[in-house]
């Protein structure tokens, strides 16, 4: 057997199991961000597109802060600042020290990133979609919650998709972040098999290819469903 791959054996002679895991944190990680990263991100972008000048000015400065932020100081701040705020509040009821999870600050930390993101491609969406759908909407009688859910949403979605895909790429990237606060996921895994084997172009080349077969895998998968979305077109 090559030596390489003695050193990716499940058990305790290689580094499998523990490299499959940090596999499954990252993933599982990108996949609990992606929705709330979304439906913020949808939120925000109503807020923008709202009568009400304080809910836009609120969601424009939102939005400005997380997206000119870097990932890793929006990361520490939550890590760091949530445990600190967490820990006021429960003194505050008497209670003792509580820990913040690596896992539950990665996810919050990615989603405000994410939706910071996401909800500029909504309101690219928004403003693609024209004025006399909103208007056709209202002459048939629909409320204007059922136009949005009916008429505009659908479209929004099919428009916004190509933009969420690359937002969703450097989300999954932007994973490899939360190896610097603890958590197990591929960096973090593959790095302790490095220092410990002294095997580090090896370890970290796999890691090379594991982020380069989750970007492929998800490719092909916004790849169908953006072909489900444009199921109903007319080819030209």
């Amino acid at each position: 057997m090559s030596p390489y791959l003695a050193l990716l054996q499940f058990g305790s002679t290689g580094w499998g199991d523990e490299i499959a895991w940090g596999v499954v944190v990252t993933v599982t990680l990108a996949l609990s961000t992606l929705p709330f990263g979304v439906v913020f991100g949808l939120a925000l972008a109503l807020a923008k597109r709202g009568a009400d000048p304080a809910l836009r000015l609120s969601a424009n400065i939102y939005t400005t802060i997380f997206r000119g932020l870097p990932e890793l100081l929006t990361l520490f701040l939550v890590y760091y600042g949530g445990q600190n705020v967490i820990n006021s509040v429960s003194a505050a009821f008497g209670g003792g020290p509580q820990e913040l999870s690596s896992f539950v600050s990665g996810m919050v930390a990615l989603g405000f990133v994410f939706s910071a993101y996401s909800s500029e491609v909504f309101l690219s969406a928004f403003k693609a979609i024209p004025v006399g759908q909103w208007e056709a909407g209202r002459a048939v009688g629909l409320s204007p919650r059922r136009i949005m859910g009916l008429v505009i949403f659908p479209q929004l979605i099919r428009i916004s998709l190509p933009g969420l895909s690359n937002v969703w790429l450097n989300l999954l990237k932007d994973t490899a972040l939360v190896s610097v606060i603890g958590l197990a996921d591929i960096l973090r895994q593959t790095g302790v098999a490095a220092r410990v084997t002294r095997e580090q172009f090896f370890f970290f080349g796999l890691a090379c290819v594991l982020y380069l077969g989750l970007t492929l895998l998800s490719s092909i998968v916004i790849g169908r469903i953006e072909t489900w979305t444009r199921r109903g077109e007319v080819v030209r």
